[in-house]
């Protein structure tokens, strides 16, 4: 079986970890997958959005335990960091189109964090996330300390971090470390609505815009105005602004390209 099941259609490319027994938790294999895929999703101009969820009662668990601790396949700590989870991380935030984490059940360690990486995150009510390292002894990773200070505060941040809280995705919400937490019946069709307006978005703009926002998360205010000065530009001169100003003008519904 697959670790990565991976879909494409009508410009949203669907990533589904694929290790429900293990409640998708990460191996070497599963990582590796994951990391080329998004790789295969950043230079594909047909994928406008992207998804990433999990299959069966979880979204992702983190790192695999029985892996670490098996004496033929640990592929031990420096290459778990280095070659798995930063590598994840940096391409969620360097992708420049719409990453939306559909959580569609516990989020916990690791795959809490790549879920807060993600541009847009939704949850089901039964969803719930998890700061689970201190349990065993170790930090927040997958860029965890960095992401989720700046999502719920600082001492919030750090309670979660070192209490290890479950945190439901109702709450989540409430705390602004996801956008929503929907009703599970009508889960699928709201992640569906959001992607397809995505997709159907100007997607350079949406580009930009992410550039932008990763720029603010460690420039002053006048450096983040050089750089919205700049994205702007370049924004202005794109096919999708001119389409956007066009289909205002004669009051009709745009036609994006993405270009």
């Amino acid at each position: 079986m697959e670790p990565i099941i991976f879909s494409k259609e009508q410009g949203i490319a669907t990533i589904k970890l694929n290790r429900p027994n293990a409640y998708n938790s990460v191996t070497r294999e599963l990582a590796l997958l994951f990391i080329s895929t998004l790789e295969t999703c950043k230079d594909d101009p047909e994928v406008r959005v992207i998804v990433i969820t999990g299959e069966g009662k979880a979204f992702c668990a983190g790192q695999d335990l029985t892996e670490v601790t098996s004496p033929d396949k640990n592929p031990g700590f420096v290459k778990i960091l280095e070659e798995h989870y930063a590598p994840i991380i940096r391409l969620i935030r360097a992708i420049e189109k719409p990453v939306i984490a559909k959580v569609n059940g516990v989020a916990a360690g690791a795959g809490a964090n790549i879920a807060l990486a993600c541009d847009i995150v939704i949850a089901t009510e039964k969803a719930s996330f998890i700061q689970a390292f201190s349990a065993i002894g170790l930090i927040p990773d997958s860029a965890g300390t960095f992401f989720l200070p700046r999502l719920v505060g600082f001492q919030k941040a750090s309670a979660l971090a070192m209490l290890g809280d479950k945190v439901p995705a109702a709450e989540a919400e409430q705390m602004g470390m996801i956008y929503k937490c929907i009703a599970t019946e009508q889960f699928e069709g709201f992640v569906s609505k959001v992607a397809g307006k995505l997709a159907l978005a100007p997607t350079k703009g949406l580009g930009l815009t992410k550039r932008a926002l990763n720029a603010s998360l460690q420039n002053n205010l006048e450096q983040q105005l050089d750089v919205e000065n700049d994205l702007q530009i370049e924004a202005s001169e794109t096919d999708d602004y001119r389409e956007g100003v066009a289909a205002f003008l004669e009051k009709r519904k745009p036609t994006f390209k993405g270009s």
